[in-house]
This record gives C-alpha cells, structure tokens and sequence, in this order.
C-alpha cells in the first residue's frame, strides 16, 4: 500500500525513527485541501506510543481538510547541515502516513493536551499546567494521527560519518 524507500542504504530503523519523532519539536503535517489542492502546515507536536498529538483552533482550514479526508502525513527533520563545500546537505528526517482525528472525548482531549504541555514545558508544576491548559480550553482541540507507515532516511555521507 506505501510505496518502500528507493535508497534502501539510508533507510534509518524504525527505533531511530521513533527518536527522532520524540525528540523533534516541530513538523509540517499534510493533508488535502480545498479543491484537491495538498494542504501543508507547520505545527508543534508530540508522539506518544505509535500516536503524535497537535493542538490546532476550532475552525480554519485545517480542520476543513479533515473533515472533507482523514489521511494525513507529518514529515519532521531532525538534520539538515548544509556543506557547501560538497554542494549537499547530511540529513535525517522521517515521514509519517495515517489517519488523523478530531478527539471528541473530553478526556482524552485532556490526556492528550497535557502529553503536549508535558514535552514542551516539563519543569513546570501540576497546578500551573493545569491553569494554562484551562485558559484555551474552550477554544482548542486536540488532533490524533494514528501511524500507519513510517520511514526514516539519512543521507549517506552523514550516515558514513557518525
């Protein structure tokens, strides 16, 4: 169903993928958008068992594309050195494909608000966690891709060095 990478030498394993995708705090998440159009949106995250979370508003057109279309992909970039001097860059970068969701349940759209909260501010106490995820509240929702695929490349000459 999802096509195989190519350059099967850069291919990263999927723990390292996983890493990546706990480590990284940012991402560009597509989806299809008006009229066919691919839609692509930078966005905080986090990933959590076979899962990654995002906060978004209530309305606009992320939320249009997802409920005109449930497949989804989230590309994240861990790497990207620039070497001149070789007319390339060492990378690494993972890309996800599945099916993302708007969490309905009250509970779980807490659950996973605070798993978000958590990664970005993990110093920071119960109570006042607690206050700042009350402020938007009412204005937010909480987004679930559940993975289908995933595949994680290197480039080779990175891969070589470390």
């Amino acid at each position: 169903m999802f096509r195989e990478m190519r350059r099967k030498k850069q291919l990263l394993c999927d723990q390292e993928c996983i890493e990546i995708l706990k480590n990284g705090t940012s991402g560009v998440l597509a989806l299809s958008g008006d009229k066919g159009y691919p839609y692509t949106v930078p966005i905080s995250y986090v990933y959590d068992e076979g899962k990654l979370y995002f906060h978004s508003a209530k309305s606009g057109h992320k939320i249009d594309a997802i409920r005109n279309g449930d497949k989804a992909s989230f590309c994240v970039i861990e790497r990207d050195d620039v070497i001149p001097e070789e007319y390339t860059t060492y990378f690494k970068s993972v890309v996800v494909f599945g099916r993302i969701r708007i969490i309905e349940a009250e509970e779980e759209k807490r659950n996973s608000l605070e798993k978000l909260a958590v990664k970005y501010y993990p110093d920071d106490n119960t109570k006042n966690r607690e206050q700042q995820m009350n402020k938007g509240w009412n204005s937010l929702v909480m987004l679930e891709l559940a993975v289908e695929y995933m595949t994680g490349k290197g480039a080779i000459e990175f891969l070589k060095k470390h």
